[in-house]
């Protein structure tokens, strides 16, 4: 990727429900902003609007119920202080609260994570193909925390056309050397210049980032570190 990247906010995504047709009401919006995507686009959509299209919605109508989801959606957890919990996720996934989220949703309910982020991924890749024409990558994202840094970004938990890490080892540098450990977490980085024009209550949740010179078929997952090679866990 050596030109110029443009992120356009795909706007007017009517609130999701359970059951919608995810794939047929993005793919409107994008023909309703005159936008014709090109091969290489990357079609970058919050969870949220997955989960809730495919019914991962749950009732929490307390504090004791919000928790309780927590437990169930956690593999595992790692530490806990006051009301946060960082947990393991199914899909292996490290974050706060194991995912679940009380944000953009009814009073009394909570969004869960997709069951399968890149099945859900590779499914609206497949429908938006035939519908539009071009195939474009998809990327699943949702905010997480990163050890040792304040504040959120968004990162990669379902993609689809794209491969989740570039691995530099082997080639050289600018000035002739070996690059022995520098892998590039590509597709976390394409979630994190999406999230610039969809927000976080702009109610946008999707957006096509163009310029993205680069194919491929990873998953998600493939990001999360194995417990052998952390040094802390």
């Amino acid at each position: 990727m050596t030109g110029p990247v443009t992120i356009i906010p795909i706007g007017g995504v009517p609130e999701i429900r359970p059951g919608d047709d995810l794939a047929a009401i993005l793919a409107d919006r994008i023909d309703a902003q005159g936008l014709e995507p090109v091969p290489g686009d990357v079609l970058v959509v919050t969870h949220k609007v997955v989960s809730k299209a495919e019914g991962r919605i749950r009732a929490a109508p307390d504090d004791a119920a919000y928790r309780a989801a927590v437990e169930d959606e956690a593999s595992a957890v790692l530490r806990r202080r006051g009301d946060l919990t960082i947990a393991v996720t199914r899909h292996g996934f490290i974050c706060a609260n194991a995912g679940v989220d009380r944000s953009n949703t009814d009073d009394g309910s909570v969004v869960l994570l997709p069951v399968d982020p890149d099945r859900s991924a590779h499914r609206l890749r497949m429908i938006l193909r035939r519908r539009l024409g071009t195939d474009l990558a998809v990327v699943v994202t949702d905010t997480f925390g990163r050890p040792w840094r304040r504040g959120l970004v968004d990162v990669a938990i379902g993609i689809s056309g794209l491969p989740a890490v570039v691995d530099l080892r082997g080639t050289v540098d600018g000035n002739g050397r070996t690059l022995e450990v520098t892998e590039i977490a590509v597709v976390d980085e394409i979630a994190a210049a999406a999230d610039l024009v969809m927000g976080k209550a702009a109610r946008v949740p999707a957006a096509v980032v163009r310029g993205v010179d680069l194919r491929g078929e990873g998953r998600a997952t493939d990001l999360v570190r194995p417990a052998s090679e952390d040094l802390f866990r």
